[in-house]
């Protein structure tokens, strides 16, 4: 069994390494940190470190939250990496504040910091005495835009709509539902907005809430699929012609959209994210100055490329700009 395969590992872990023998002594080191794998988005952007990992020739050890809201957690597990000898390290924070603390040892050895997905809040980094040396993620207003576009083709001119948010005050979250608010508004009527913690249940009871109280909603818009799939179990219990729309692009939505129940969601790909980070640690390895901040691709996918985006799965169907990609040539 090849090293990266062997540690595959279920939603229930949360901690795995990735290296070895498979690498030269002089391979760049690289710790990575990620988010809670009980989310497969997650799942997803591990495996795309550990394969560009072998790709490139890095020695990469991941770990992981133990779930989405381990904030506590995953600050603890990057302490223990910080103080070990790495040459690069990649951050997938929860919040933009859990992991500046067990950032400041790293930017005191000088080591790179590669922030991907979830932003740092940069005044707390400058105010602990760092900055990030680049930053690799969605634009996540923009992909609400695209969601919000999306939700105009689909339901009536001034038909009402709600939005099931992430946990409250997340800037991703907030971003997303910045994006669709503009895209719908003067045009639609956001009726109601409710957190549900990216929690499917927790968007599946609001969801069955919210429909009760507006009986004539015509759609939904939620922060990530997630909580999507949730509302759209609601909708299909509720028997009523609600349009549901997501935000992330896993694999359960995507098969969803095929079989005709979630109405779209906007994908990211975690697998490229995780993978440019890993990209950008073998660039910085190189000496090479990095680009303060690099777009990750999106994509809207409704029924029309359900499939193929299947077929794709994790990676996007065609290529996208990758600078960190030309910098390694």
């Amino acid at each position: 069994m090849r090293l990266f395969n062997c540690l595959a590992v279920s939603a229930s872990l949360f901690a795995m390494t990735a290296s070895g023998p498979a690498f030269a002594e002089d391979a760049a080191k690289v710790a990575a940190i990620v988010k809670g794998l009980d989310n497969p988005f997650f799942q997803t952007m591990q495996k795309g470190i550990e394969e560009q990992a072998k790709a490139n020739g890095v020695n990469v050890t991941v770990q992981a939250a133990a779930n989405m809201g381990d904030a506590t957690g995953q600050a603890d597990r990057l302490t223990a990496m910080a103080m070990q000898d790495f040459d690069c390290y990649l951050v997938n924070p929860i919040s933009v504040s859990n992991l500046v603390q067990a950032l400041v040892p790293v930017a005191q050895k000088k080591k790179p910091i590669v922030n991907i997905d979830s932003t740092i809040d940069a005044s707390q980094a400058k105010a602990a005495g760092f900055a990030v040396s680049t930053y690799i993620g969605t634009d996540n207003v923009a992909a609400g835009a695209l969601a919000g576009e999306e939700m105009l083709k689909l339901v009536p001119k001034g038909s009402k709509v709600a939005i099931i948010a992430g946990i409250v005050g997340d800037v991703g979250s907030n971003a997303r539902i910045k994006g669709f608010k503009q895209a719908v508004e003067g045009k639609l009527e956001v009726v109601v907005m409710v957190s549900a913690d990216w929690d499917r249940e927790k968007a599946l009871t609001a969801a069955t809430d919210i429909l009760a109280a507006h009986p004539d909603l015509t759609g939904f818009f939620a922060a990530n699929d997630i909580m999507a799939l949730g509302v759209e179990r609601a909708v299909r219990t509720s028997g009523k012609d609600v349009k549901v729309i997501g935000l992330d692009g896993i694999v359960d939505a995507l098969k969803s959209i095929a079989a005709g129940e979630l109405s779209a969601t906007v994908a990211q790909y975690p697998y490229v994210v995780g993978a440019m980070g890993v990209e950008a640690c073998a660039v910085a390895a190189k000496g090479k100055e990095l680009p303060a901040n690099v777009p990750a691709p999106v994509l809207l996918i409704n029924k029309d490329n359900a499939d193929a985006s299947l077929k794709n799965f994790p990676r996007p169907g065609g290529d996208y700009p990758d600078p960190f990609r030309e910098m390694l040539k």
